[in-house]
């Protein structure tokens, strides 16, 4: 059994955009049994607000419900209950760190740095384009996917 915790910075775009993606993958390759999937975010500035309505209109588009998803703030009890915490940038994989008084079992990282083009997913809650941050968030999972394939389940 797989634990997955994808975080990013108010929980109401990218990480569950990431949550709701990576669900239907692993649904699809019959893993659910296998692997848990959860987001949460760094700021408590969202708690208890719902998926952003365009971040649920791109998911929709794409066959994905994210309905009752409501966001959460990371906690320290996160870094033990999972066995991978997937940050969506640089700033919050270092506040997650931060708040874990670092990552003595390596267990965080950012989704794109499992792919061939490293890099970071792009807020769209500034740019306004959900269209590219699901093609990023959809690459990633679908790297992770394959590192899980991997691994021992």
């Amino acid at each position: 059994m797989k634990r997955i915790l994808f975080v990013c910075h108010g929980n109401i775009c990218r990480s569950p955009m990431a949550e709701f993606v990576l669900r239907d993958l692993v649904k699809r390759e019959k893993m659910d049994e296998q692997v848990i999937v959860a987001s949460a975010g760094t700021s408590a500035e969202e708690i208890g607000n719902p998926v952003y309505p365009p971040a649920q209109r791109t998911l929709r588009e794409h066959g994905i419900d994210p309905s009752g998803k409501f966001a959460r703030q990371l906690t320290r009890e996160d870094y033990d209950t999972y066995d991978y915490l997937i940050a969506m940038d640089r700033v919050n994989l270092r506040n997650m760190k931060r708040l874990f008084s670092g990552d003595g079992e390596g267990k965080c990282f950012c989704l794109l740095d499992l792919t061939d083009r490293p890099r970071e997913i792009a807020d769209p809650w500034y740019s306004g384009n959900f269209q590219d941050t699901w093609d990023d968030v959809y690459e990633g999972c679908q790297a992770l996917m394959l590192r899980l394939a991997s691994e021992a389940l």
